[in-house]
């Protein structure tokens, strides 16, 4: 006699999927500059990616990095030192406006092409996650890549004028390129941040770095804006940039003179390192700043894209 089957007690039915209404956030990746250097893997991979592409398609590639600062070296030379004669009792003329232009032209890139970084990377920006702040930190170590080729020739024509460099020059050295290295981040980390929003940003950065030039002792010496402003010489140092290139100018032009010391008692500010310590940690409160306005939009910045 076969037994019976015991009857089978029907499965619950399954709920139905819930879905859950959130938004879907793009991919990012936190921890501001901190973050930045610890992926330094994709800092090196992005810094390679701008300068191949930057000399894709060039004829002369890297050359261009010694032909454009030497082609601004001779149109100031030719139209300030010849045309308007202001070299005259100025002490190795082009030495003075050449080292001063690699310092200007380091900013300048920096502050220009960063302020442009986000919106020239938009589709990286939107798919991989990866510190947003890398692209302006990317594109200061591209405008220093560029600096060496610059250093090189302004090396050769020192040596070539007796250059005798000095502990306090090479101090300032260092402390000029920090100035510069930290204020072209902070101020590229705020404005491209504020490129995504309104694009006339850049516009405006052009605009500001064509004053810059005007701004700082390169086609003019300390000297003279001492002379002609008297008490009110002291807040033209209140720009870092100013600083840098009197440090730089410290570092190489002071160093190919007869007399380093005359040519400091009268054409160098008083305790000039002081003073770039100074500009150094205002502009390391210049990079806080940027890095606080930075995080702030940083979430809305794919969006705007």
């Amino acid at each position: 006699m076969s037994e019976s089957a015991t009857p089978v007690e029907d499965a619950a039915p399954t709920s139905p999927a819930r879905h859950v209404d959130a938004e879907l956030a793009p991919p990012s990746a936190g921890n501001g500059l901190m973050a930045v250097f610890q992926r330094r893997y994709l800092l090196r991979l992005l810094v390679r990616r701008e300068i191949s592409a930057r000399y894709q398609g060039s004829f002369l590639g890297l050359l261009w990095s010694y032909i454009n600062p030497l082609s601004q070296f001779c149109i100031y030379y030719f139209i300030i030192g010849q045309i308007f004669n202001l070299r005259q009792g100025v002490h190795n003329f082009p030495l003075h406006i050449f080292s001063a232009i690699i310092i200007v032209h380091f900013f300048t890139e920096t502050f220009n092409a960063g302020t442009r970084s986000i919106v020239r990377n938009r589709q990286i920006v939107q798919k991989m996650a990866m510190p947003r702040e890398m692209f302006p930190v990317a594109t200061m170590l591209v405008s220093l890549y560029h600096v060496g080729p610059q250093m090189v020739i302004l090396l050769i024509a020192c040596l070539a004028s007796g250059w005798s460099p000095d502990p306090v020059g090479m101090v300032a050295f260092v402390i000029a390129l920090l100035i510069i290295m930290v204020l072209g981040t902070a101020l590229a980390l705020l404005f491209s941040a504020a490129n995504v929003f309104f694009r006339d940003v850049s516009s405006v950065v052009n605009i500001l770095t064509n004053l810059v030039r005007f701004g700082v002792p390169m086609i003019y010496t300390y000297e003279m804006v001492d002379d002609r402003f008297g008490s009110f010489a002291p807040y033209y140092l209140l720009n870092p940039i100013a600083n840098a290139v009197l440090m730089f100018q410290r570092a190489f032009w002071v160093g190919t003179a007869d007399d380093p010391d005359a040519l400091i008692a009268t054409g160098m500010p008083d305790h000039i390192l002081e003073r770039g310590l100074v500009m150094l940690g205002v502009s390391i409160i210049a990079l806080g700043i940027g890095q606080l306005v930075f995080s702030r939009l940083e979430n809305k910045i794919p969006e705007r894209l």
